[in-house]
């Protein structure tokens, strides 16, 4: 299927216990990285609608996403599919606003 080959291009694992599926077919990205799709789109969305996040309310989405992938890859807690997802749209929000904190800086300097 070409989504699935769309997902497996862009770096995700496409685990079929870490995924979602519907009516039998499995999404062509993790939970996770569903939710930052969802997470950064979302933000450009809203960006465009004038609505913009600090540097630390970015760092603070990231840092949630990735405490709970630590915790998991450390054996600490399993992370469920439904806290992948949230974390990831954290996480794709704060990827988002990182960059426009960045750019926005980059711009000020000339």
């Amino acid at each position: 299927m070409r989504l699935m080959r769309i997902g497996c291009q862009s770096g995700c694992h496409q685990r079929a216990d870490r995924s979602f599926a519907w009516r039998g077919y499995q999404f062509p990205l993790c939970a996770r990285c569903t939710g930052v799709f969802v997470g950064q789109v979302g933000m450009i969305f809203l960006m465009l609608m004038s609505v913009r996040i600090t540097l630390g309310v970015s760092l603070i989405g990231l840092g949630l996403m990735f405490i709970d992938w630590l915790l998991q890859r450390l054996g600490v807690i399993e992370s469920t599919n439904w806290r992948r997802l949230i974390t990831g749209i954290l996480g794709g929000c704060g990827l988002i606003g990182l960059y426009a904190v960045v750019f926005s800086w980059i711009r000020s300097l000339f």
